[in-house]
């Protein structure tokens, strides 16, 4: 299995379509935890239209609204990788949500977390910082990537305190780097490049209509507390269209919240070299990428 990463705004979906052409049976599997819903397209990075003639998997398979986790995520990548592999494909797993990653590269086996009503109950009301605070404590793997609302994290609190009361659900949950066969080609950026990426991709996907895409959203009758629960682009448009911040308070918030994320995805990655996982740095400009990664892919065979 080929993983593909990197933070946020460094071409991750062109470099892999561009590995998936040179293998010439790759097929891409999107490890990115919310290009799986319908309608979702800008704020997404979507991109479609850079895949051509390449198939990609787990994008555009749920409706928007709908909240997928990590259990599920684990069973539908599996599920996609191994139908590659059965007609002699190559998995190329491509995306930044850090935890995906490594879940998927060290084989980790999940129960399915029912909802807790009464914690629910109780954390309901407490301030992001609080939450995080709470998830902080609970020693064990979870996203901090992507838990930038209250509802994300109360979710992330609720799967960890199903942990502490059931061990041996937990015990399920350790990764393990040599679990299975994997090779990780992350992107690598310089610090201030990212940053004029991002401005300048936000840029180009307001003036594309990402305001529009929320109002669709809207329209169909995605409500704006699911929309703010996508957080990032979905939950600062959200709070501008329905009169919660202005158009230049949004920009203003938005930017300096995908710079945050794309340093907790970079702080991630660091933690995953620490916790055992071999990872390969490439420039993202490289103009020999695709000679050093099929070099990095062979040696592994």
């Amino acid at each position: 299995m080929i993983i593909l990463t990197g933070p946020t705004a460094c071409g991750k979906t062109a470099r892999a379509v561009e590995l998936a052409q040179a293998l010439g049976t790759g097929e891409i599997v999107s490890a990115d935890s919310r290009q799986l819903y319908r309608g979702m397209d800008l704020g997404t990075g979507k991109d479609l239209g850079e895949y051509g003639s390449v198939p990609y998997h787990l994008i555009d398979i749920l409706p928007a609204g709908a909240k997928c986790n990590l259990y599920e995520w684990l069973r539908q990548a599996g599920q996609a990788v191994d139908d590659i592999r059965a007609r002699g494909g190559r998995a190329i797993v491509c995306g930044g949500t850090g935890l995906y990653v490594e879940a998927l590269a060290g084989g980790i086996s999940l129960p399915e977390v029912p909802e807790n009503p009464e914690l629910r109950a109780r954390l309901r009301g407490m301030r992001l910082d609080e939450l995080t605070g709470i998830l902080a404590s609970m020693k064990s793997l979870h996203n901090t990537t992507d838990v930038d609302t209250p509802q994300r994290a109360i979710r992330a609190i609720e799967i960890q305190h199903h942990y502490m009361e059931h061990p041996e659900a937990a015990r399920m949950t350790q990764a393990n780097p040599s679990a299975s066969p994997y090779t990780i080609i992350a992107l690598n950026i310089d610090r201030e490049e990212r940053r004029q990426r991002i401005e300048r991709r936000l840029r180009q996907r307001l003036d594309n209509g990402m305001i529009d895409e929320v109002n669709q959203l809207l329209a169909q009758g995605v409500t704006p507390e699911d929309l703010i629960y996508y957080g990032l682009e979905y939950k600062y448009l959200t709070l501008h269209v329905t009169g919660k911040l202005s158009r230049q308070e949004m920009e203003a918030q938005l930017l300096i919240a995908i710079h945050q994320f794309a340093k907790r995805q970079m702080t991630w990655f660091r933690g995953m070299e620490r916790r055992g996982y071999h990872i390969h740095w490439l420039e993202h400009n490289d103009p020999q990428f695709i000679s050093k990664a099929l070099r990095i892919i062979n040696a592994k065979a």
